[in-house]
């Protein structure tokens, strides 16, 4: 028999299809379902505190404690802690390293007649200039360069190249304010390396040269082996900051000197204005000293470790943050697209099952 179509539906009359049974009134088109939503996976709940707990990266401002983030490669790294302290000793340090070394150049400009180089006083002068600049402020400043949370962005070679040029012009200083005493001390035919003060200085210098080129050629050149670099780290670690100190108490030990030998009239035990002005300079750069020691031993202000094959990145941990999200988004995305596309194939081979069963029957 014909059939015919009613509204939205197919009239199928006198015959009966296989598996339905006898059709006698219309029936409806089939429509396409709508596919089922997939199901979002519960949301974990927050750490104590809500959204303020969520603190940032290491190098991102703000973040006051730390958070325990993964990275890509399974290591956890750990963001800095009480970052307004880090940065108030940092603000401290800073300005009282630099008044230390502006005390020592007011002190030989005004109170010991200047600088020159003629082999004279004036020589000299330079000695205690260049040694708290290089010896003291300089390398202070190398030792907490890994330090600066803002710098946790930056490839490791690149701050082991900063650290090696300021390390660089530490040394380069240091010696040449030795030339500048031994040269005085040979045109006056004043004795060398009679005092405490001269022999602590020699060892200091010759310690920091070499522990300059150590760290050059093993750690900043890449030629010397990983299992080299772990032995020698500690050592390089500590004997950096045992010259640090060294270098502190040599120049307290030489600015006392000087003032003794140069202050006569009036004496030095007397309390006059170099005097005066000389100890406050001391204890500038026992301050600063201080201040460096306490940033380099807190070790929540260390440093994530990262591997020495690093390759120089910009925004280092964030990318890692926007691939996994991306992989995410992108993987529930897939799943969903699968899901649909599923859904609209059965559907359309139920709408072609009925569709071939409606001709078989109209013929």
């Amino acid at each position: 028999m014909l059939a015919g179509h009613h509204g939205a539906g197919r009239v199928l009359q006198g015959r009966v299809i296989p598996g339905v049974g006898p059709v006698s009134g219309p029936v409806p088109a089939a429509h396409p379902q709508e596919a089922p939503q997939p199901r979002r996976p519960p949301r974990k709940p927050l750490p104590e505190g809500g959204d303020n707990a969520k603190k940032s990266r290491p190098g991102a401002c703000g973040g006051a404690s730390a958070q325990r983030l993964p990275g890509a490669d399974g290591e956890v790294l750990v963001a800095m802690e009480s970052y307004r302290g880090f940065l108030a000793l940092l603000v401290s340090a800073l300005p009282v390293g630099f008044l230390a070394v502006l005390f020592t150049l007011i002190w030989v400009l005004h109170y010991r007649e200047g600088l020159g180089w003629d082999g004279t006083a004036l020589e000299f002068n330079w000695h205690p200039v260049l040694a708290v600049t290089g010896l003291i402020f300089i390398q202070g400043i190398a030792i907490i360069v890994y330090r600066l949370p803002w710098t946790w962005k930056c490839s490791k070679f690149l701050m082991k190249s900063i650290h090696a040029g300021l390390s660089a012009v530490a040394t380069l200083l240091a010696v040449i304010s030795l030339v500048a005493v031994f040269d005085f001390h040979n045109a006056g035919s004043i004795p060398n390396m009679y005092s405490l003060h001269s022999w602590v200085g020699l060892i200091a210098v010759i310690l920091y040269v070499l522990q300059f080129l150590i760290g050059f050629f093993i750690f900043l050149l890449p030629w010397a082996p990983l299992s080299l670099r772990e032995v020698i780290m500690p050592i390089h670690v500590y004997s950096g900051l045992f010259l640090f100190g060294t270098a502190i108490a040599t120049a307290l030990m030489g600015l006392t000197e000087k003032l003794i030998f140069a202050l006569k009239d009036p004496a030095y035990h007397s309390f006059p204005p170099e005097g005066v002005f000389a100890n406050t300079l001391g204890l500038l750069i026992l301050l600063f000293g201080a201040l460096i020691f306490w940033i380099v031993s807190r070790p929540q202000w260390k440093r994530p470790k990262e591997s020495d094959s690093t390759l120089p990145k910009s925004n280092c941990g964030n990318t890692e943050r926007m691939e996994g999200a991306v992989a995410i988004s992108s993987g529930s995305n897939t799943d969903r697209s699968d899901s649909e596309l599923n859904n609209e194939g059965a559907t359309r081979k139920r709408n072609l099952g009925l569709d071939d069963a409606g001709q078989r029957s109209t013929m």
